[in-house]
């Protein structure tokens, strides 16, 4: 059985070799392409004969598999949404053949890095057809809670560059300093006058007017303040009214001591703030805790507006498109606001390697890779997001022709061995055949393995065995190369001297269709009395 099996495991080491070189080509042919596996070969020996005597080759498998979990390096780029993962996770991804049917949620894909641009649709999507997934933030720019475990909260990353947008205003924060010395007997008691703007719903631009009255008392110093507030979008309404008395202890001198509502909502102590009624809905204004030096204070002799601060803005133009590290996806306005948009998640995987791998660079979790989670970037096990940058292809080509080398030197060996097997064969064809003594007197019907060699032999002389004779006698019978046909010459036979017998293997195989050329093991069935 050894020339079959050295001829197949030849074979099978070709096979083997030529799976390896076709993963080498496929790795130099994306030594280019951006966010690029590749692709590895593993061979794993067969074994047929495990115990001693006899020894048959067993030959070699091998197996290809994709190292998703290799990264290549990254490098810069000039567009900020060109997006690349630095360490473990994925951007999650869509067809945009998917997205454009709107029938339900596509199926989510998984990359390492994209060019995302604006398309047709104001989507973020690659030239080949990939478009961004992530979470919708809210009117105020945050990100609801969504399910870890599912994409179905994941929408495509829409970017409306010609959209105007505008927040109102609902907090103003005031640090301002009122003199001191306006309070005392004696004093002209003018009052202070001081306008803040804020946005309404409509992004407008409005005024709301804040007078600071200082009380005179007759003798020594009182300490107060009224203050009102008018609102411009109401004609000058008064919306809120209140009496502000200032410590003058030694320890918080100039700092709040209590606030009294004359009208309008009421002075809350807990976050020192009050709510008033504008055109566009309630407004919160924050003049400072009790006792705090960072909301209306009373010192020296000067009017000081020191701090203000609110949110809100008027009504923009959407000029640049940002992602951060954690994955938020951030829209900045010519008027200087800057508002979040999206979230976009990094999806991990117990086995990153067990996943399916289709075009584009793209991959789909598969019941090896395990069950995936969304994770904000930078959490976890996951890493960060970087923009303006793209990642390399994992191939290193000095490595890839190191090994095409010597998978080339593996494959002409494994072609050397078939050929040393077909030269054998050779030199065993030419030698006359015998098979002597092949049947002991008086065994009932048996049936007797030929060695490979010998079967090889006689299949490519087309010569079959069948003998079913039955003289009780050994027989002895020569097959010559030429005829292929065979007679007794036992002495004591009973068909002695008769003519040639027919070939019943040869007639049985013409008659069935079955081809003779494999070298696998036959048997030959020979009859005894």
């Amino acid at each position: 059985m050894t020339i079959s099996s050295s001829l197949n495991a030849g074979v099978a080491g070709l096979s083997a070799n030529a799976a390896r070189l076709a993963a080498i080509s496929d790795n130099i042919a994306n030594s280019a392409t951006y966010g690029y596996k590749r692709v590895e070969t593993d061979f794993q020996s067969l074994v047929i004969s495990s115990g001693g005597g006899s020894y048959s080759a067993g030959g070699v498998r091998s197996s290809t598999h994709r190292l998703i979990d290799e990264s290549g390096p990254l490098v810069p780029t000039s567009n900020p949404t060109d997006l690349a993962v630095r360490g473990r996770g994925m951007l999650p991804v869509a067809a945009a053949s998917q997205v454009e049917i709107g029938n339900g949620d596509p199926q989510m894909l998984l990359t390492t890095t994209g060019s995302f641009r604006t398309d047709a649709q104001g989507r973020l999507a690659t030239d080949s057809g990939l478009v961004l997934l992530g979470w919708p933030a809210g009117p105020d720019g945050n990100v609801p809670e969504f399910p870890r475990d599912t994409s179905d909260g994941l929408e495509p990353v829409q970017i409306n560059a010609d959209q105007l947008t505008g927040e109102p205003t609902t907090e103003i924060s005031l640090g301002i300093n009122l003199p001191g010395t306006e309070t005392d007997a004696g004093a002209t008691g003018e009052s202070r006058r001081l306008p803040v703007e804020y946005y309404d719903n409509l992004g407008i631009s409005e005024n709301i007017m804040i007078e600071f009255a200082p009380v005179i008392p007759a003798s020594g110093s009182s300490n107060q303040w009224t203050m009102t507030l008018t609102d411009s979008a109401q004609d000058g309404a008064v919306i809120g009214e209140y009496s502000l008395t200032f410590d003058d202890a030694r320890a918080s001198g100039g700092t709040l001591l209590a606030v009294s509502t004359l009208s309008g909502g009421a002075y809350d102590p807990a976050n020192g703030s009050v709510i008033v009624n504008v055109a566009g809905g309630p407004l919160e204004i924050n003049i400072g805790q009790l006792g705090a030096s960072n909301g209306l204070t009373q010192l020296s002799d000067s009017f000081a507006p020191l701090s203000i601060s609110k949110d809100g803005s008027p009504v923009g133009n959407m000029v640049a498109v940002e992602v951060d590290a954690n994955g938020f996806v951030h829209a900045s306005y010519d008027t200087g606001i800057t508002r979040t948009i999206y979230q976009v998640p990094l999806v991990d995987l117990p086995n990153p390697n067990g996943m399916v791998s289709i075009d584009k660079q793209t991959f789909i979790p598969s019941s090896n890779s395990g069950s995936f989670f969304l994770w904000d970037a930078g959490d976890g096990p996951t890493g960060d997001v970087v923009a303006f940058a793209r990642e390399e292809s994992a191939t290193d080509v000095a490595g890839e022709l190191t090994d095409m080398i010597q998978t080339q030197r593996a494959y002409s060996s494994n072609a050397k061995v078939i050929q040393t097997v077909e030269l054998s064969l050779a030199v065993a064809i030419s030698l006359p055949v015998e098979i002597i003594s092949c049947v002991l007197a008086r065994l009932p019907l048996i049936d007797c393995r030929v060695c490979r060699a010998t079967m090889a032999l006689l299949l490519v002389r087309m010569l079959d065995i069948e003998c079913s004779l039955a003289c009780g006698a050994l027989h002895r019978f020569h097959f010559p190369a030429r005829t292929g046909r065979s007679r007794c010459r036992s002495d004591v036979c009973s068909r002695r001297g008769s003519p040639w017998l027919r070939h019943p293997f040869r007639d049985a195989r013409s008659a069935s269709g079955t081809s003779t050329n494999g070298m696998l093991s036959q048997k030959v069935r020979l009859a005894s009395i």
